[in-house]
């Protein structure tokens, strides 16, 4: 007779089943009330709980299907919160909300390519010393980045078919489609005819090909064997469930979270960065953790494919939406907003051309990320 787990090793086993079922019953118990400080305390640890659960049903779609299917779904899962939460903030924000699709999409281009970037070359460059990636797959989503971000969020500055940052009803549809369709070509390069130029990078200086730590987080996934396809799909279904309860936690949570940053004198735009910043919390995760085994390549593919799927999909979302939206709806970036993404483009070459970097590129980026945050608390 075996002896009975450890609580700890039981709480790490069931949490990821438990999680998203909670989560859908807090949410269905919270919705539509006025909460003290303590039920917002608590529903904020549960969707912290129900982000980390998403992370893990992701990571085992993700071993199942291979990379850099695991990336996509991960990046479209995030995609699908973030959309969900800025409709339904939309929807019951009125006018106040104008600016809420750019805010938080160029907070997510910003978190993923400098934060979360930044964070995963130093972990990476911390552990092995020069993580390496495949230059033709990360600059080919770099690109596609910087297409669909200038398309949606710097050419309404200089239109002219309507006043201010905004686009005319055929514009809007236009960088819409545009913006789909580039995020789609780029899907079915990634996983189709060039899928191998966004598999991970092996050490050419080993004989086998594979760093030690690698060696050994090979071996013991092995070990573990890649999971039934029983399980893959009782993970997409809790995946899906951990989804829906993110995006209605979190809008419970949205007065609490105005309210702190209108308390704290912070501009109402920082609303947005608050958002992405708890949207993107599963990619942060997962690409620190592929970056420690010395897999930098899988770590761009999630920090780009989110910042792809943030633009390509959620402008096309917000454009269906505006149909039956009131009140303006302004993409156009700030100048100070335009300046950061130019820099953060020409770094971002600057990292990726040679297919390999170090802590200082890290450290770039993550000052990159630091001044985006303090300017969009002091502009």
């Amino acid at each position: 007779m075996s002896a009975p787990r450890p609580l700890t090793s039981r709480i790490a086993h069931d949490y990821p089943v438990v999680a998203p079922v909670l989560g859908v019953v807090v949410l269905l118990l919270t919705w539509g009330r006025d909460l003290g400080a303590v039920p917002v305390a608590v529903v904020a640890v549960v969707l912290v709980t129900v982000v980390l659960a998403a992370v893990h049903h992701a990571e085992v779609i993700a071993h199942r299907v291979g990379e850099p299917f695991g990336s996509l779904v991960l990046a479209v899962a995030v995609t699908v919160i973030e959309v969900g939460l800025i409709l339904t903030l939309m929807v019951s924000g009125g006018d106040k909300t104008a600016t809420l699709a750019r805010d938080t999409v160029f907070a997510a281009a910003m978190i993923t390519m400098n934060g979360i970037v930044g964070l995963s070359l130093v972990a990476g460059a911390l552990r092995h010393g020069v993580p390496r990636f495949n230059a033709e797959g990360a600059g080919s989503a770099l690109a596609t980045v910087l297409s669909v971000a200038t398309l949606s969020l710097v050419l309404p500055n200089f239109t002219t078919s309507s006043p201010g940052a905004q686009f005319s009803g055929p514009q809007l549809a236009f960088a819409a489609v545009g913006s789909a369709a580039l995020w789609l070509i780029f899907v079915l390069t990634q996983t189709g005819r060039h899928r191998e130029f966004f598999l991970p990078v092996t050490d050419d200086l080993d004989p086998p090909g594979l760093g030690p730590d690698l060696q050994d987080e090979l071996a013991a996934a092995e070990e573990a064997g890649t999971p039934t396809r029983r399980r893959a799909l009782v993970s997409l279904w809790l995946l899906l469930l951990a989804l829906v309860a993110v995006v209605g936690l979190a809008k419970v949570e949205s007065p609490a979270i105005e309210d702190g940053v209108a308390a704290a004198g912070f501009p109402q735009s920082f609303v947005g960065v608050v958002i992405a910043l708890v949207v993107l919390l599963p990619e942060t995760l997962a690409s620190v953790r592929a970056a420690r085994r010395n897999l930098m390549q899988t770590s761009l593919n999630l920090a780009y494919g989110s910042a792809m799927a943030s633009i390509g999909l959620t402008v096309p979302a917000i454009a269906v939406a505006s149909i039956w939206l009131e009140g303006p709806l302004v993409l156009g970036l700030g100048p100070v907003q335009m300046v950061l993404l130019l820099l953060t483009a020409v770094v971002s070459v600057l990292t990726l051309v040679p297919g390999r970097a170090t802590r200082l590129e890290g450290a770039v980026h993550l000052t990159l990320f630091a001044a985006f945050v303090f300017l969009s608390i002091n502009p």
